[in-house]
């Protein structure tokens, strides 16, 4: 297998075919954005995981004494507490954005396996263009 150059080629799906240089240019188009969306999905899974941590109260280690005595004279569970259900929707948010990201990362890749240079350099200039949009992101808090 090698890489070609052409503006024919059948991307992931049948009814995605290419046949003519507008086409391709629209399908590279639409790879670029795949490929930007990846990027920005790995920076909104690091500020939701900031967010969940910095909802979290830190507890002193009186308030961790006071709740290890309330565990142990109480037999029935305690009530969930508004921070662990703030994480527990944070995390939730995470594993969505988790699999969505790999999802994308499977399509990325699959269309770079059609060995088309040109969906190619739409892979790589997306994944460029989004680190340099995304990431700046990551500062402003």
């Amino acid at each position: 297998m090698h890489f070609i150059f052409s503006d024919e080629v059948v991307l992931l799906f049948d009814f995605w075919k290419v046949h003519s240089p507008t086409g391709m240019a629209l399908s590279v188009l639409v790879v670029l954005l795949l490929a930007v969306l990846f990027e920005s999905i790995k920076v909104g899974k690091v500020r939701l995981l900031h967010q969940a941590l910095a909802s979290l109260p830190i507890p002193t280690s009186q308030q961790l004494i006071e709740e290890t005595d309330q565990d142990s004279s109480n037999s029935d569970s305690p009530p969930v507490s508004r921070s662990h259900l703030r994480w527990f929707l944070c995390h939730f948010g995470q594993s969505l954005l988790h699999v969505t990201q790999v999802v994308i990362g499977y399509f990325m890749m699959l269309a770079v396996m059609s060995y088309n240079t040109w969906i190619f350099f739409g892979v790589v200039l997306g994944s460029g263009v989004g680190y340099y949009l995304a990431y700046p992101l990551l500062s402003m808090t």
